[in-house]
């Protein structure tokens, strides 16, 4: 591998490197997972959630408070069922509460 001495932008260093790749694939992924929600999610909700990793066909969701965790908990099989129709293979969606 040769060594750069100039920043590359992170597009370059994905092309360059296949684990990168993948990993900036999983957050578009996993980005547009969250916005393909955004109509069943209360508006309340929008900015207490951010997309988090995806596992196989497990898919994460970063919450801020114990509230919005059992409000999206309540919602989650319709999240599923949605994701699935729009050809996203998600069989769980796992609820992660950030404490900061």
């Amino acid at each position: 591998m040769q060594r750069r001495h100039h920043a590359i932008s992170l597009e370059q260093a994905s092309q360059e490197a296949p684990a990168l790749a993948r990993l900036v694939t999983l957050v578009q992924e996993s980005n547009a997972r969250l916005q393909a929600l955004q109509t069943l999610m209360p508006a309340a909700l929008h900015s207490q959630v951010q997309a988090g990793p995806i596992q196989g066909d497990t898919w994460c969701l970063l919450v801020r408070s114990n509230a919005a965790a059992n409000k999206l908990r309540q919602l989650t099989p319709a999240f599923i069922t949605h994701l699935k129709n729009r050809g996203w293979e998600v069989n769980a969606i796992r609820l992660k509460i950030q404490t900061c």
